[in-house]
């Protein structure tokens, strides 16, 4: 008996002793929640003040090319008017004088598209005021022949002065010259730099308040030349009108 009640209790001291049983998958501790996913889109956030501001300025330049034109017609029927007063008078010029006259505006053209692009607007006026004198020199209206041919010469001498100190440094990619060279003034004190961005070296800095003439432009970059004969490229948002 007392073999028995010894072999019980190692029984029980060694169920005692023994490790405890894993826990359950139950009991397991529960994974960590995952993070939300976060979806994010590319918003385009438009201005409403800016937008009308764009259309103001889209009409303030419809306007403003419809007074050029007008002008431009304006101007075109009053050199008319003076050639057919000076037919009517017969008197004026000579012949010799206005062969002269009408060589030296043909002269000046060749020049003129020489050192602008074929397709500039100066260069097409130049070559129809030559041809409206050609064809009143037919008529022996020296006197209109001459008129319009001083009308060339100048006007190609003044473009071509303008696009000679604009294109010093040659044309660049991406290029457009102004239909004819623009007033500026300069808003606030800036670089004027050897080329359209900010990766060219600044050629000389102005003043704000200075006058510079804009003669082509690439994006948003301007040639321009100053009253010194200096060229560069100036940012648009450092300029404005007169």
């Amino acid at each position: 008996m007392r073999s028995w009640f010894l072999a019980l209790a190692a029984a029980l001291l060694s169920s005692a002793c023994s490790p405890a049983k894993p826990a359950s998958a139950r009991t397991r501790a529960a994974p960590a929640p995952r993070a939300p996913r976060v979806v994010r889109d590319t918003l385009t956030v438009k201005d409403p003040e800016l937008e009308r501001r764009v259309a103001r300025l889209e009409l303030r330049l419809l306007e403003k090319q419809a007074q050029v034109e007008e002008l431009q017609s304006r101007l075109e029927e009053t050199r008319a008017e003076v050639v057919r007063a000076m037919a009517k008078l017969r008197t004026g010029a000579s012949r010799a004088e206005a062969a002269s006259g009408m060589a030296e505006a043909e002269v000046a053209l060749q020049s003129l598209r020489s050192s602008a692009t074929p397709q500039a607007p100066e260069a097409a006026q130049v070559t129809k005021l030559v041809t409206q004198s050609a064809a009143e020199f037919d008529k022996q209206n020296y006197g209109g022949a001459l008129y319009l041919a001083t009308q060339a010469k100048a006007l190609a001498s003044s473009y071509r002065g303008h696009v000679v100190e604009g294109s010093r440094e040659g044309s660049r990619p991406g290029e457009s010259p102004f239909a004819l060279p623009i007033r500026l003034r300069v808003a606030s004190r800036g670089n004027i730099r050897e080329g359209p961005g900010t990766g060219f070296a600044v050629a000389f800095a102005v003043e704000s308040g200075t006058m510079l003439t804009g003669l082509s432009y690439v994006d948003e970059w301007i040639r321009i030349s100053d009253e010194s004969g200096r060229g560069g490229w100036i940012f648009r948002a450092l300029v404005g009108r007169p």
